[in-house]
């Protein structure tokens, strides 16, 4: 199975990736059933999806200890495992980030709080070394917490031997280049969907001078993408997808619209609206890595399609085109002419070795 690389590390992985934010639970999820979320986790590297992704945050540490659980019946060197540091609610500081289900949640990334943290997760997860160690949310104030200190902590973690990358989630470009000036960044892990797209614009850029990785979460843009969700469906009082604007009825009505006419596209790869969604965002962005969610072995099932879903160069092209036509920053009457034949280029050049079984030679290609 193909793997794609995590910046400059040495490490690489599928483009599938597994996240247990649901199987933390909490107010957010529901209660789970901790058995059927290790056996989720074991149906996933059976299934290719070697990457594990998890946090303290969720699920107020829950959800590494499941992950510390499926572990147990796992070969280590076999898992890329993730998990996330800077956000604290064993004591205060001047940054609050959020209630989580009653407990005050703060901000801090000193140097302190990161290696306590570090030490706590490597307990939970039940091993001693973390492949990727993602700091969870900046600091909006770095007259609190220097980010000279931050990644000086980072890397005093990789030379000890207790982390193998260095990632940042939610960041901007000026953050990338400030971490790869103090030390290293391999790789970001963002929102992106084919609905949510600023990161083609606003850090593909910087990562791609600076050999920085990124990982998508939310691709399904919250269920939005599966195909599952309807005009008329609705949620809860305090659900995040009542102030998510791709849930608006304009908006909603779009994607809704867009999955409609891939129909034809489902039928011809014997494929689900999300397998077909999830395939087509990995080919977004050279390298990407893709994050699905997963609380029970049918969910991962269905998700791990995706990582044998061979999409034709011209299909690609044809649902990158519909993509473009509803985004925001890709407005068709916007559109350069000349960047688009690059990215249909890139898609089909992607496909050649799949569809031929011939290697690319630089020269033009007939079928």
């Amino acid at each position: 199975m193909e793997k794609r690389n995590i910046g400059k590390s040495g490490l690489s992985a599928p483009f599938l990736g597994m996240g247990t934010w649901a199987i933390g639970g909490g107010s957010w999820w529901g209660d789970n059933d901790d058995a059927l979320s290790v056996k989720a986790i074991l149906t996933a590297v059976e299934q290719g999806i070697t990457w594990v992704d998890t946090a303290p945050i969720y699920g107020l540490y829950h959800s590494e200890e499941v992950v510390g659980e499926a572990l147990k019946h796992l070969d280590r060197d076999k898992i890329i495992l993730s998990t996330k540091c800077g956000l604290e609610w064993r004591h205060e500081s001047p940054v609050l980030h959020k209630v989580v289900d009653g407990v005050q949640v703060y901000r801090d990334l000193s140097e302190k709080s990161i290696l306590e943290d570090v030490e706590e997760s490597l307990k939970r997860l039940g091993t001693d070394h973390i492949d990727v160690l993602y700091t969870h949310w900046q600091s909006p104030d770095f007259s609190i917490f220097p980010l000279e200190e931050t990644v000086s902590a980072l890397m005093k973690l990789k030379a000890q031997g207790k982390i193998r990358a260095i990632g940042a989630s939610n960041m901007t470009a000026d953050l990338i280049r400030g971490y790869c000036q103090y030390g290293e960044l391999d790789v970001i892990q963002e929102k992106y969907s084919l609905l949510t797209r600023r990161v083609e614009k606003q850090l593909l850029p910087t990562c791609k001078e600076l050999g920085v990785s990124i990982q998508a979460y939310s691709p399904l843009e919250q269920g939005l993408l599966t195909g599952k969700v309807t005009m008329d469906t609705t949620y809860p009082e305090g659900s995040t997808r009542n102030s998510n604007p791709c849930f608006q009825p304009a908006r909603r009505a779009q994607a809704l619209k867009l999955l409609a006419g891939w129909q034809d596209l489902c039928e011809k790869y014997h494929c689900t609206p999300a397998q077909l969604v999830i395939a087509l965002t990995a080919r977004m962005i050279p390298g990407l890595h893709v994050l699905c969610g997963a609380r029970t072995p049918e969910q991962v099932l269905d998700n791990a399609k995706a990582l044998t879903l061979q999409l034709d160069g011209a299909d690609a092209v044809r649902m990158k085109w519909d993509v473009d036509a509803i985004s925001s920053h890709f407005r068709p009457q916007q559109v350069d002419a000349a960047a688009h034949a690059a990215s249909t280029f890139l898609l089909i050049f992607t496909d050649f070795p799949a569809r031929t079984g011939r290697r690319w030679t630089g020269t033009a290609a007939r079928d």
